[in-house]
């Protein structure tokens, strides 16, 4: 099993110039733990910075303790100098299968972050997604808070470093 290999799918448009939202992009990587292990990492929303290069963890809001669908999660997030939050809301929560969070503001729509893990042989097969869900007005409010333009390009580069780290974590477990 190549543990370092990572597989990018993308689908959508691509203007050539500022984001256009409607993108979807899934890495995929194989990693050398048991499916248990990789769910209840990538489900540790509040840890979730120790994987990921943008998000810095956060904590649950409203009465939510932990992953369930329903539970409300506040997440910090920084690029360079820049930093913001949002809140995002668990969709799914199947372990050791699927885990999923909606980011969504009002009418203007948001985006979805999903896992989805698969044994293998070896460990398992864990794929992460985001699915661009923005208005263009969103598109463009979420550029200037982030200074992020092409925003799928930048997903992609960071769900292959998330994954890496991921990995390696859930392998030293």
């Amino acid at each position: 099993m190549d543990h370092h290999r990572d597989v990018v799918i993308e689908e959508g448009t691509d203007s050539g110039r500022e984001e256009v939202p409607g993108h979807e992009v899934s890495v995929v990587r194989d990693v050398a733990a048991g499916p248990e292990v990789v769910w209840d990492l990538v489900s540790d929303l509040v840890g979730m910075g120790r994987w990921s290069p943008e998000n810095q963890g956060g904590r649950w809001i409203d009465d939510a303790t932990g992953p369930t669908v329903g539970a409300v999660f506040r997440g910090r997030n920084r690029i360079r100098w820049r930093r913001w939050q949002t809140n995002v809301t668990v969709i799914e929560c199947d372990r050791p299968r699927r885990f999923a969070f909606r980011l969504k503001i009002g009418s203007l729509g948001g985006c979805d972050w999903s896992y989805d893990i698969v044994p293998t042989s070896d460990g398992c097969r864990v794929t992460e997604s985001w699915v661009d869900d923005r208005s263009p007005a969103l598109a463009r409010i979420g550029w200037l808070f982030t200074g992020v333009a092409d925003r799928a390009a930048h997903n992609r580069a960071t769900m292959e470093r998330t994954l890496e780290n991921l990995a390696a974590a859930a392998e030293a477990i």
